[in-house]
Formats: C-alpha cells, structure tokens, sequence
C-alpha cells in the first residue's frame, strides 16, 4: 500500500515533539493566546498522522475529556 503522508525527517519530529509538549503545557494554563499561536505553528509543519498525535497527547494530559 502506498504511503500517502510523506516521511518526514526526525529532527522535524523532534521539533515538533517539544511543540505538542508546549501546546500540552498551555492548554492546561489555560493560555489561550499562547495555545492560538503555537496551533498556527504546529499547522506550518503539521502531517495528517500528527493531528492524530496532537489529539492523543491532549486526550491523555487532559483529566478529563472535553469533547462533546
């Protein structure tokens, strides 16, 4: 089966580990100025496959869930 998200090299998902662990840190401050502009940041490197990963993480730092 074809691969239909590029690869993306590992220095990138480094840098974006350490992104989705800041957009983590600010939605549980409550910093919403800051989680807006780190969102506009992760969205210029962002993969289909990472939205899913950004949704995980917040899913498990979360203590509760906030989806409907």
């Amino acid at each position: 089966m074809e691969e239909l998200v590029p690869a993306v090299p590992e220095s990138a998902r480094d840098g974006q580990a350490d992104l989705i662990e800041a957009i983590i840190e600010a939605v549980h401050d409550g910093d919403d100025r800051t989680v807006r502009r780190l969102l506009a940041r992760f969205a210029e490197l962002a993969t289909i496959a990472d939205l899913y990963a950004l949704r995980d993480a917040l899913d498990t730092a979360l203590p509760f869930s906030v989806h409907g």
